[in-house]
């Protein structure tokens, strides 16, 4: 099985960026999308082959994801079904026979950090959410995760310290949730890769100098880590600020 996530940074531009080109090329089982930027109506995709599913947040032009699968799941949810985070449009869960899968776009903790303390109590909320997913089946979440989690997971972690992305407490969010049970699969594959990034300011050309950082993921529960075949970082891919990364598994 072939997976990809992708942060789009507003899908009705990507799409004029060769977004269905490579959609088409990936030939994935499942493709999701975060920060889609629209509402119902305000696009449409021939995917042939395809089932859409889609989670709008309820301001317009904000936040956004959605999930592109050519198997039919057993049932969709969207949100984590708590209101204080589910205006957003940030979570898609499918439950197929075997296992879940999720598509999330994380809360940014935004410039001087305002959102830092909303940042940390979705962290709990969701990480208590796949965790009584995990209780039934394995899972595996894929999406913009807004953290670097090391410093080789940035390019410049001395002057970012304190930025939204890379803080203490972000970081150990995300420690925790891998300690809770789950993979980050590129880095399990790759544990010693540097200069690997997923994002990249639009400021002073920073993604042809590479100077980026990696905050798209694939997370697995444990007990699919050994069925994990490869998780690829796709940079050569323009359309966005963000690059799709991929996953393949043997499920």
């Amino acid at each position: 099985m072939k997976y990809i996530s992708w942060n789009v940074n507003g899908l009705r531009a990507c799409v004029k960026k060769g977004f269905v080109e490579f959609f088409e090329q990936a030939d994935s089982d499942i493709f999701c999308v975060q920060e889609t930027k629209l509402q119902a109506g305000q696009i449409e995709l021939d995917l042939p082959g395809y089932q859409q599913y889609w989670s709008y947040a309820v301001k317009k032009g904000y936040s956004g994801t959605a999930v592109f699968t050519r198997e039919t799941p057993q049932s969709v949810t969207e949100g984590i079904g708590l209101a204080d985070y589910d205006q957003e449009g940030r979570v898609i869960t499918m439950e197929f026979a075997d296992f879940f899968f999720l598509t999330v776009y994380t809360p940014n903790s935004q410039r001087k950090l305002t959102r830092l303390d909303y940042r940390m109590e979705w962290e709990d909320a969701f990480r208590n959410y796949i965790l009584e997913l995990e209780a039934r089946k394995p899972v595996i979440v894929c999406g913009d995760l807004n953290v670097a989690h090391q410093e080789i997971d940035l390019a410049n972690p001395d002057t970012n310290h304190r930025n939204a992305g890379f803080t203490d407490e972000e970081r150990a969010k995300f420690s925790r949730l891998l300690a809770s049970g789950f993979v980050d699969t590129f880095r399990c594959l790759y544990p010693d890769r540097t200069d690997a990034y997923t994002w990249w300011s639009y400021f002073a050309n920073s993604r042809e100098r590479n100077i980026g950082w990696r905050i798209d993921y694939f997370l697995v529960s444990a007990q699919l880590k050994d069925r994990v075949r490869d998780a690829a970082i796709h940079a050569d891919v323009m359309g966005s600020d963000h690059c799709p990364v991929s996953l393949e598994v043997d499920l």
